[in-house]
């Protein structure tokens, strides 16, 4: 592994790290349902980046492969993205119910 992988895993693992901390202690004070979904899709995404390092060392094995496809790394992402867009139809729902 070279010094551009290693800055590479070290940034997505303290950023990712910080996020995810920051994420659980705003759910902690927020009762917010789009809030609460963009947390939730925060913490896998870093769910998401824990993985996919793991599996870049082998440790991860891809034991549920549908097809060719590895299933974990495949709903990984899509899980996170659904999350998100939850949230923003609740928020667009939201707003347009106030006007």
């Amino acid at each position: 592994m070279d010094t551009g992988q290693t800055i590479l895993i070290f940034s997505q693992l303290t950023l990712g790290a910080v996020a995810t901390f920051l994420a659980i202690m705003l759910w902690s004070r927020t009762r917010n349902s789009a809030w609460m979904l963009i947390i939730i899709g925060a913490i896998i995404a870093y769910v998401e980046i824990v993985y996919s390092i793991l599996t870049m060392f082998g440790m991860a094995g891809d034991f549920l492969v549908l097809g060719y496809v590895p299933v974990v790394s495949f709903t990984l992402p899509l899980v996170r993205m659904v999350f998100f867009i939850a949230a923003f139809l609740v928020m667009i729902i939201r707003s347009s119910r106030q006007k």
